[in-house]
């Protein structure tokens, strides 16, 4: 009875800790990215440790990296990185997530190789943890 009991106020705190809450709809899966599109490279966002969506495309002149349709949840200190590898060990900061939902734009900074870095991560600085990425083909 006591592990019943245990479980049943045990089960809230991880369902508050998975979501702030919001309906995020369906999670693209990072599938077929549909249509065509212009820039230097693009990707589909996939959830990690929370649900994130949205796509990510860095322009022809690789200056600029636009995230349309993104949505992701709040966290703490949340920074957006180009990165070797999804660990975030070797990355390029770009500073500050600007919002949790919309339309967004961050500069790459002059001679960074796009090949190299081909992961766009959302990344939690507190816990160490992505919140989502998406990989730049």
């Amino acid at each position: 009875m006591k592990r019943i009991l245990f479980l049943v106020l045990l089960i809230p705190m991880f369902i508050a800790c998975s979501s702030n809450g919001d309906d995020m709809g369906d999670i693209n899966d990072g599938g077929d990215m549909g249509g065509d599109f212009e820039g230097a490279a693009q990707g589909i966002f996939v959830s990690d440790a929370h649900p994130t969506m949205g796509t990510a495309t860095v322009n022809d002149a690789i200056t600029n990296l636009a995230l349309t349709n993104f949505k992701t949840d709040d966290g703490p200190t949340l920074l957006l990185y180009l990165s070797t590898e999804l660990d975030s060990q070797e990355f390029v900061d770009l500073g500050e997530l600007k919002g949790l939902e919309g339309d967004f734009d961050y500069a790459i900074p002059a001679g960074t190789d796009i090949e190299k870095y081909k992961y766009v991560v959302v990344w939690c600085i507190d816990f160490s943890v992505s919140f989502g990425h998406a990989e730049l083909k």
